[in-house]
């Protein structure tokens, strides 16, 4: 093959694998995009169900013992407010979990409150789902466990 034919045909190729290489990085984009809006979905359902749960519970509930809440560094949340919940089954059968986290300024006055929630917990087992707030990334506030509920 001649050098400007040979020279040609590699500009095709290298064409051809960038184009094949956009494709791709365009196919990978959108399956993310959609898994990212899977797991919203999941989490805005898990949330709504955990708050149906809650509605006419008296009192903090009946599994305070059995959840705690934890603050996470910001630097791990890419800067937002989240809490780590943790939902311990201590039971001997599977169960469900609807929990209310408050999130209070310093005043200790509820700024706004999260549901998050785990279902079918094997006993002994644990779910650890992650509330995240949606004021300000400046907010300065802490999460605290206001009510749990095994159902």
């Amino acid at each position: 093959m001649p050098p400007s034919a040979l020279a040609s045909s590699a500009a095709s190729a290298i064409a051809s694998a960038r184009a094949s290489a956009s494709a791709a990085a365009s196919s990978a984009a959108a399956r993310a995009s959609e898994f990212e809006a899977s797991v919203d979905a999941e989490a805005a359902r898990a949330g709504a169900a955990a708050e149906n749960a809650l509605k006419n519970v008296q009192g903090r509930g009946n599994a305070v013992s059995e959840v705690s809440v934890m603050g996470l560094p910001r630097n791990q949340t890419g800067g937002l407010l989240a809490a780590l919940v943790t939902i311990t089954n201590k039971t001997n059968q599977k169960a469900s979990y609807a929990v209310q986290v408050d999130f209070a300024d310093s005043t200790g006055k509820v700024v706004e409150t999260r549901f998050v929630g785990a279902e079918n917990v094997e006993p002994g087992h644990k779910e650890q789902p992650i509330a995240f707030s949606r004021q300000p990334q400046g907010a300065h506030l802490t999460a605290r466990l206001a009510k749990a509920q095994r159902y």
